[in-house]
């Protein structure tokens, strides 16, 4: 199926994924943009980057949960604001957009799987900016606009738990990991694949617009997350010790539950996302972290 697709935040860990996925389709041509090539904070800039394109997927964001707690305004002006001039020259031009949000719009205080219809209430500045994003996609394409919520995302080109575990493996003996927090480990790639079968189903008419939830399946802790990597790479798991959020407490506070349902994705045609250990097994075959 032929197409022109944008890709904004192009230089990021999820951006540089998605541009490897777009990369293997001869069918389609790709933009890719960069926070140097364009400012979605800029009405016009981004009104000229839109047009032709079939597809945008949005991969920019303001990621510094802890600096938006003194900013907010700052990271509202690109996660709500530039997501709306985004939506925006999609509706002018006729182009879909997927834009990718967070689990941090809910309030992570759930004891099962947060519906993508569920009620949001975040609990930090960085969640509200997101929050104001999603609101703005939903407002200015019901037809045509995707959300897509993600977390406890890690990959090759940016830096993430995994790759911070494995490192600390060579410096510490032994590492206090917070057993406390549930989530769903996401590899980006797998994400940046999920994303373009999105944009093809889109394309196709066999998606219906909305709110979609791109995590891994099961569920662990951050603990349970270092355990297995350090047991996939050979490495002996009881060298992780569990301990508690109050013991590592940051500016912006975080979800103790981010765990996702994933019912939408029969809508479109797709299954859940394949489970989190499976993820996690292939992307350190891939070389997601440094060699220990």
């Amino acid at each position: 199926m032929s197409g022109r697709w944008l890709v904004t935040g192009a230089g990021g860990m999820l951006g540089r994924d998605l541009l490897a996925v777009l990369a293997a389709r001869d069918d389609l041509t790709v933009t890719a943009a960069t926070r140097a090539d364009l400012d979605i904070t800029d009405p016009d800039a981004v009104a000229a980057a839109v047009a032709g394109h079939d597809v945008v997927v949005n991969a920019a964001a303001w990621t510094d949960v802890d600096g938006a707690e003194t900013d907010e305004a700052a990271a509202t002006a690109i996660n709500g604001d530039g997501v709306a001039h985004l939506a925006t020259a999609c509706a002018r031009g006729g182009g879909r957009l997927i834009h990718v949000s967070t689990d941090y719009v809910f309030p992570g205080d759930a004891a099962a799987p947060y519906r993508e219809d569920g009620p949001t209430s975040p609990v930090n500045a960085y969640g509200r900016s997101k929050l104001a994003g999603e609101r703005a996609v939903v407002r200015l394409l019901p037809e045509s606009g995707y959300v897509v919520r993600t977390a406890w995302l890690y990959g090759a080109h940016g830096a993430n738990f995994v790759a911070t575990m494995l490192r600390l493996a060579v410096e510490r003996e032994q590492l206090d990991v917070v057993d406390d927090q549930h989530g769903q480990p996401t590899w980006s790639f797998d994400l940046a694949q999920r994303l373009v079968a999105l944009g093809d189903a889109a394309r196709a008419g066999l998606a219906p617009a909305g709110v979609y939830h791109g995590t891994a399946s099961g569920q662990t802790t951050w603990y349970g997350l270092a355990r297995a990597a350090y047991a996939l790479r050979g490495l002996d798991p009881d060298r992780i010790h569990p301990t508690t959020s109050e013991r590592f407490r940051r500016p912006a506070p975080r979800p103790a539950y981010s765990v996702l349902g994933h019912t939408r994705w029969q809508l479109a045609g797709l299954p859940p996302m394949r489970d989190w250990h499976d993820m996690l097994a292939d992307a350190l075959r891939a070389g997601v972290a440094l060699p220990v």
